[in-house]
């Protein structure tokens, strides 16, 4: 049986940490899903790791849309939570709501993500109240880097800090299942999940939370151009991955590759016939 959001505020309620992890493929999402991990987050994080932009700002909702399904055909059991790229909800309520139901229409996921606080309140509301299940996201919001003058850690400031806080707020009253809270100082994030009566998920945002997430590539050492502080590796595959390349290079350049194991094979019989008819 999938887990649902409910499930999630019952895992809060009783104290149980919520292990989120993202996938952007079938492949990623089958192991996720078979370790029993009860989160997956499709994350526009795949501009990066994936597709090799410089960011998350060039990703587009076809993008996601192309590996939300992907994933939704490798999950079974996880709650698939569609992350909504920049653009697809900040122009007005109605596109939020066209594309938030594409995610559940189109990509198999159950609920979606969107960044921001007091300004898309109003707008989760409206999402909510159609049936569209929407996760919260505040503190560092990749799709705002421009604005907020880079990646970096937010809420340091009282008068930052307070915003946070009414912004938390401010999306449980309008209905978010849950709340990520990205690199932000530790003892503020245990203020807000103490405060809300939601789960919060925190990257980069101290064991306060209720839950915490991590990008598949940076945990197992696939992705290597940035490896951000809150980012832990708990194996090296890309390292593993380039030995395994190179090994296999190595055996069909001295011919010990493929052996008989490796290959389909016809009867003596019919290659000798066959031998005998192209002589």
């Amino acid at each position: 049986m999938r887990v649902t959001i409910n499930d999630l505020r019952d895992m809060k309620a009783n104290g149980e940490k919520i292990p989120m992890i993202t996938a952007y493929d079938y492949t990623s999402a089958r192991i996720v899903d078979a370790a029993g991990v009860p989160v997956i987050l499709v994350g526009d994080t795949l501009g990066q790791v994936v597709l090799g932009y410089d960011s998350t700002l060039p990703v587009t909702i076809d993008e996601m849309l192309h590996h939300t399904k992907a994933v939704a055909r490798g999950a079974e059991r996880a709650l698939i939570i569609g992350d909504m790229p920049f653009m697809t909800y900040q122009t007005s309520t109605e596109d939020a709501m066209r594309n938030a139901g594409r995610f559940l229409q189109e990509g198999g996921a159950q609920a979606v993500k969107l960044e921001g606080g007091v300004h898309v309140a109003a707008t989760v509301r409206r999402m909510v109240e159609s049936g569209i299940p929407v996760m919260g996201h505040i503190g560092l919001t990749p799709q705002s880097v421009h604005q907020l003058g880079g990646y970096r850690v937010q809420g340091k400031s009282l008068k930052s800090a307070v915003r946070l806080m009414e912004d938390a707020r401010a999306l449980e009253e309008a209905g978010v299942f849950s709340l990520v809270l990205e690199c932000v100082p530790a003892s503020l994030a245990k203020l807000i999940t103490e405060r809300l009566s939601i789960p919060t998920i925190g990257i980069g945002a101290g064991a306060g939370c209720d839950g915490q997430v991590q990008v598949f590539h940076d945990m197992l050492g696939l992705f290597s151009d940035f490896v951000p502080r809150h980012a832990k590796r708990y194996a090296t595959l890309g390292e593993a991955i380039a030995d395994a390349v190179a090994a296999y290079m190595g055996e069909v350049r001295d011919g010990s590759f493929p052996t008989r194991k490796h290959s389909y094979h016809i009867s003596d019989d019919v290659l000798a016939e066959l031998e005998a008819q192209v002589r």
